[in-house]
């Protein structure tokens, strides 16, 4: 399954010369992104639509970017670690030919890189595992998932540990 990832590095993450000192640094390259959403596409086959394609764009930012957008669309005026913006969940008719020739377009995952710094070190791991682990949470969340529930919570992060298996990557529960 082809899969392209559109990665906006607003936080300066790839800009790894000219970030300054207090910056976090753990980079990760467009083409790893592209592997991960790669493999977590084909983990979760069961959930996508049939495309000859895919496409999901990346954005990492920082704080007052997210809490900007958390206001905005959740009414929340504080900072989150990741949004959702599912393309999916539009129903918006498109022409056949297009469905069988264009990558279907899931939709915008936006990662506060500051909240995912304090959260990494909160748990231990390491910033590049915090960035998969909520990339895969955003992502479960543009193929339909939800957690209203605390049932629904426990299966949706289980699945998040399976996604980062999947890539190599472990979370270590203190």
């Amino acid at each position: 399954m082809l899969i392209e990832v559109n990665v906006e590095d607003c936080y300066g993450l790839a800009d790894a010369d000219n970030r300054p000192e207090n910056q976090p640094s753990g980079e990760i390259a467009a083409e790893t992104w592209e592997h991960w959403f790669s493999v977590w596409l084909k983990n979760q086959e069961a959930d996508v639509p049939v495309a000859p394609g895919y496409e999901v764009s990346l954005r990492l930012t920082a704080d007052p970017d997210i809490q900007a957008l958390n206001a905005q669309y959740r009414q929340l005026d504080r900072p989150t670690d990741v949004l959702a913006f599912a393309a999916l969940e539009v129903n918006c008719p498109q022409l056949e030919e297009m469905q069988s020739s264009e990558p279907l377009y899931l939709g915008d995952i936006v990662i506060s890189i500051d909240t995912a710094q304090r959260q990494a070190q909160q748990q231990g791991h390491p910033l590049k595992t915090e960035l998969a682990w909520l990339a895969s949470h955003g992502f479960l969340h543009l193929l339909g998932w939800d957690h209203p529930d605390e049932a629904s919570l426990t299966e949706m992060l289980d699945r998040q540990e399976t996604l980062l298996r999947a890539i190599g990557l472990e979370i270590q529960t203190p």
